[in-house]
């Protein structure tokens, strides 16, 4: 019994030596070896095999009912920089089944990636309707990133460097109102449950008051740590106007910022000495 590769050659080939033969065409040496390579490759190619994808991992069935996203390959960095079942998240599904746009999408682990959606699920959207309009964006500012704390130099890899961080620095609504996590000009107790809600779902939270490095967004990251320890730092600072409605000195501090500050009496021997300077230089001049 033939095999089906020398079948489906011979197929092929004969016909080839058969027109030869039959001499109804006339083909030269050249024409009959590439039509033997012709064919013979494409027989082959009938038996190439095409990998199988790999099969998405149990995170990843669980994030395809919160998000969409795309699967990535491991992400091998320079140093300890790595990450495995990666996505790059592109929205986060609400329950309504309204999509919240992450932009620009975000490269993170995918445990990373179902921890973000469900934030902005259960809280986050919640949350955004006290402003009138339902949410339907996250601006991030940073997901995966190969380098250390903060970016300095020879400092330890931040969980940046693991697809494991992101930076988010403000949500859109619906209406097209853009709700800055940082800006003192949002009610500070909406900005204090947002701050509650994320301590809850992220292990470490950073923002203002935590670093010089984090003062116009919010950082959050899985990071494992002893004990289950967490970091929660993100001082919501009080608007300025309030500020001064509360505080009874602060009008009259402000005043006095505004008013000229006064300069220095001046110094009579360094004028003394600039005088003289100019006039010698002067004379200089006409000799």
């Amino acid at each position: 019994m033939r095999s089906s590769r020398r079948t489906a050659y011979g197929d092929l080939i004969f016909p080839v030596f058969a027109a030869i033969a039959s001499g109804g065409r006339r083909l030269t040496g050249f024409v009959v070896l590439a039509a033997l390579l012709c064919s013979s490759g494409m027989a082959a190619a009938q038996y190439v095999t095409v990998p199988p994808a790999a099969a998405p991992s149990a995170c990843q069935l669980r994030l395809a009912k919160l998000a969409e996203f795309q699967p990535l390959p491991a992400i091998v960095g320079p140093g300890e920089c790595s990450a495995i079942d990666a996505v790059l998240l592109q929205s986060v599904i609400l329950p309504d089944q309204v999509n919240v746009a992450v932009a620009p999408p975000a490269t993170l682990r995918c445990t990373m990636a179902e921890e973000v959606a469900r934030w902005l699920r259960e809280d986050v959207a919640p949350a955004a309707l006290k402003f009138g309009a339902p949410l339907r964006g996250l601006d991030e500012a940073g997901s995966y990133e190969c380098r250390g704390f903060n970016r300095v130099a020879g400092a330890p890899l931040s969980e940046h460097g693991r697809a494991d961080a992101l930076d988010v620095r403000a949500l859109r609504l619906a209406n097209g109102r853009v709700i800055g996590l940082t800006d003192v000009s949002i009610a500070k107790d909406w900005r204090e449950g947002l701050r509650t809600s994320a301590c809850a779902h992220f292990t470490t939270v950073l923002g203002p008051g935590s670093d010089s490095y984090h003062e116009d967004h919010i950082h959050i990251d899985l990071a494992e740590r002893r004990s289950g320890y967490k970091l929660c730092q993100w001082d919501v600072r009080e608007p300025i106007a309030q500020e001064e409605r509360t505080d009874p000195n602060a009008q009259g501090i402000a005043a006095k910022i505004a008013e000229p500050v006064p300069l220095p009496r001046p110094n009579i021997t360094q004028l003394l000495n600039m005088a003289c300077h100019c006039v010698l230089s002067t004379l200089r001049s006409f000799m």
